[in-house]
């Protein structure tokens, strides 16, 4: 992804595992890469951070490497946590988001216009692999209690925030979300688009926080539906169950 400020013409790249493509993104839009935004230190997210930076430099260019504290993010020169605000350029306002479970210093970037006039008002959130549309990502560093205070986190996001995540799982996450809130009448509609989307060949990133409260089993874990589904009123214990699930469900 490139997040782009149009009145100086620079941008950020998040997750940038092939450079050679975010380079000619960079070029088509006019607009140099003042930074490099890494969600976490999985080589399908951090592995092209090295070869860009290299790039850059050949070119005569540096380049601001932010990843989350202790992930060991490649090519790192500034390590963020919880609430850490920078700019892009002059029009674009980061602030980071923790977010550890799927890696231990996974981060997500909540971004929104510097001049914006409602703060309220929702921008974008880039979740790399812990939501996802539909989903949510392995529980590989962390707990299911951290992943559901991460979901919460998200999920207070202003509903028309946009959700940029790290994969295209759209159509397998929502097939199983059906198979676990099957009377879920936005989740049936939701599930027609997407597949009317991949038909014809177009992505279904970005969704937003209001489709994903609608839609999403990992977010929707205190209602009453994933509870009774889950067996359990604890929203950390339905996130482990549907975690589980989900994985089971998948080997099928």
């Amino acid at each position: 992804y490139l997040i782009v400020c149009p009145k100086e013409k620079v941008c950020a790249v998040v997750d940038p595992v092939e450079p050679k493509k975010i380079l000619a993104a960079a070029k088509k839009e006019g607009v140099d890469i003042t930074h490099i935004l890494t969600t976490h230190s999985h080589w399908d997210h951090a592995g092209g951070n090295k070869d860009l930076i290299k790039s850059l430099k050949d070119q005569g260019k540096s380049v601001i490497v932010v990843g989350g504290a202790k992930d060991g993010i490649p090519g790192v020169t500034k390590e963020v946590k919880e609430g850490d605000e920078f700019k892009i350029g002059t029009s674009v306002e980061v602030k980071v988001l923790d977010t550890p479970c799927h890696t231990q210093g996974h981060v997500c970037f909540y971004c929104t216009k510097a001049d914006a006039k409602e703060k309220s008002e929702g921008g974008a959130v880039f979740t790399g692999d812990t939501m996802f549309v539909g989903g949510c990502g392995n529980f590989n560093s962390g707990s299911p209690e951290q992943m559901y205070s991460n979901f919460m986190k998200l999920g207070k996001l202003p509903k028309d925030t946009l959700v940029y995540c790290g994969h295209e799982y759209t159509l397998k996450n929502l097939a199983y979300a059906s198979y676990a809130d099957p009377e879920n009448v936005e989740l049936k509609e939701r599930v027609k688009w997407a597949e009317e989307r991949r038909k014809a060949g177009l992505p279904t990133v970005p969704s937003t926080i209001k489709d994903e409260w609608e839609t999403n089993p990992f977010l929707r874990v205190d209602t009453e539906t994933i509870r009774k589904y889950a067996k359990t009123t604890d929203g950390a214990k339905a996130m482990k169950f549907v975690r589980a699930d989900k994985d089971a469900w998948g080997r099928r």
